[in-house]
């Protein structure tokens, strides 16, 4: 949120839709594991992103402890399935508890141990309704080529933590992932092949849908 918005509307908007115990779960792993997860605002516009597209195929790069992969899921089509990219074996395990606590079977996710950007390449082209990305900062402009590629027109994809706790717009931060955020968004915003959104939920929120 934007620090000049009213004492306690951050907390109105974050709590408008409350989180129940396999989300809660999930968050507190996440916290122990040090992969904070996202906010419940980006939670639920994830959800509502996943359910507008109807989402058959989802791409999810940092799979944390599960709880954005909740979400999504919760979006997504009854048949549909999330395939989810971490490179770190202990998150990966704490989100497959997730989804069995959120009531999702192993068919519905199909997690990949990597790097992302070792992994995506073999991804099939314009396959995918959604991309979410919350991992590497500095890799942000990288997994947005990689993105659009995997989209079909009319696909979206969304990056977390662009605002990055007001770095993003003070010009004396200049360090490698806030330079990476503002890339990223410059980027979404130049590309003629997309409709992009920045939204200030959470720590930020980049969309941008693929035209059709």
């Amino acid at each position: 949120m934007t620090p000049e918005w009213p004492a306690g509307l951050r907390s109105y908007v974050e709590d408008y839709l409350a989180e129940d115990d396999a989300q809660a779960a999930a968050r507190a792993a996440g916290t122990r594991l040090g992969c904070v997860p996202i906010g419940p605002a980006g939670g639920a516009t994830l959800r509502f992103l996943a359910a507008t597209l109807r989402a058959k195929a989802v791409v999810e790069v940092g799979t944390g402890a599960g709880l954005s992969g909740l979400y999504l899921l919760r979006g997504m089509a009854a048949d549909g399935v999330l395939t989810s990219i971490d490179v770190e074996p202990e998150h990966q395990a704490a989100a497959k508890k997730a989804y069995a606590a959120g009531g999702f079977g192993p068919g519905r996710t199909r997690l990949i141990m990597g790097r992302a950007l070792d992994v995506l390449p073999r991804l099939t082209d314009e396959a995918y309704d959604m991309v979410f990305v919350d991992a590497a900062k500095t890799e942000y402009p990288s997994y947005l080529e990689q993105g659009v590629r995997l989209l079909r027109p009319g696909g979206v994809i969304a990056f977390d933590n662009v605002l990055w706790r007001g770095r993003v717009a003070d010009p004396t931060s200049q360090d490698a992932d806030t330079q990476a955020l503002r890339d990223v968004a410059r980027l979404a915003r130049d590309d003629d092949r997309l409709v992009p959104v920045l939204l200030p939920v959470g720590d930020g929120l980049l969309v941008a849908a693929k035209k059709l």
